[in-house]
């Protein structure tokens, strides 16, 4: 008896603390250390971590819904963005994946807790860094996930199938799929391809082949970057190898080699595509669309040069979300369809 100190934040802690040398009291308001204090001496009191709004945000990863405007790529591309009911049900669909992928993200945090709290960046997320309790996590995750299959019953059935599918898919991918070499960058691309299978299966688009396979190459891609970059602050910190992931850094050339080629690849398929006449179907002045070829070529490579230079410090698809010259880039490519159609 009383030959420990002993670290706690909650009331269930006072029984133990009533039998140790010191208490620790950790993220605890005044009422909890006054409480502690009668049981035993007060060692540290570590006042709660800024908390609110902007760390419930930050736990959902609010930023992250960006990548779930793919949703919307099937009715623009089918032109039909002027269809108050297919825009609507993107709407919901998009809102629906976003609920849904926040509810990922969170579980997918409390189960990375150990291997965050070692990463340069990660270890400043909420879990890791205490500012939120695993009691809000296990209660949010459940709710958010219930709040979209509601949505989701607002729209086909089919969308329903491809939200679970996407559930599934992540959760795997949470639980052990990330630390297969290349099996995670494949899971990745499939996660981001599915978002496109999404807005097509709310709206009742049928989604082309082209569009697939550009979508597949391209964000095969994108996943690869974000493995790189990963990687490429691990070798700047004198690491060898990734914890939780199945690589190592001497893979960085292998990866630069398979992501530049994946990205190439996408931009094969865009011109194959220019140059079928299926895109007479959508396209009145199908040359026009020539010049998206170099334009993708352009940011596809600028994409890749960052990366390499170790100035790809986001999720490749938020980064270009936000990164002035993919706007402007994405612009280019926008006022080309416009002149094409």
């Amino acid at each position: 008896d009383k030959g420990f100190d002993y670290c706690g934040n909650e009331k269930v802690d006072l029984a133990v603390w009533r039998h140790a040398r010191a208490a620790i009291v950790v993220n605890a308001g005044a009422s909890l250390v006054a409480a502690a204090g009668e049981v035993t001496k007060v060692e540290h009191a570590i006042a709660p971590m800024p908390g609110g709004l902007k760390v419930v945000l930050k736990a959902l990863r609010v930023h992250q819904w960006a990548k779930n405007a793919l949703i919307f790529v099937p009715v623009a591309a089918a032109h039909q963005l002027g269809v108050s009911q297919a825009l609507l049900n993107s709407l919901v669909a998009f809102i629906a994946f976003s609920l849904c992928a926040s509810s990922v993200y969170l579980l997918n945090d409390m189960l990375d807790l150990a291997a965050d709290r070692q990463h340069h960046s990660k270890c400043k997320r909420p879990f890791a860094a205490g500012q939120l309790s695993l009691l809000f996590g296990l209660t949010a995750a459940p709710t958010l996930l219930l709040v979209a299959i509601g949505l989701a019953c607002l729209l086909p059935i089919k969308f329903m199938m491809v939200l679970a599918a996407y559930y599934v898919a992540t959760l795997a991918y949470s639980f052990g799929l990330k630390q297969l070499v290349m099996i995670d960058v494949l899971a990745l691309a499939g996660l981001y391809t599915v978002r496109i299978v999404a807005g097509a299966a709310a709206t009742g688009i049928a989604l082309s082949f082209w569009l697939l396979m550009f979508a597949i190459f391209i964000f095969l891609s994108l996943a690869i970057v974000k493995r790189y970059a990963e990687l490429y602050v691990m070798r700047q910190q004198g690491k060898l190898k990734a914890k939780g992931r199945g690589y190592q850094v001497d893979d960085l050339a292998l990866l630069q080699s398979l992501g530049g080629a994946s990205g190439y690849l996408s931009i094969l398929v865009l011109a194959l595509y220019v140059n079928s006449p299926d895109i007479s179907v959508l396209y009145k002045h199908p040359k026009m669309a020539w010049a998206l070829v170099p334009i993708m070529l352009y940011w596809i490579s600028r994409i890749w040069m960052q990366t390499h230079r170790g100035q790809m410090h986001d999720d490749p698809l938020v980064f270009a979300l936000k990164d002035k010259v993919s706007l402007l880039t994405g612009l280019a490519a926008a006022i080309v369809l416009w002149l094409a159609v």
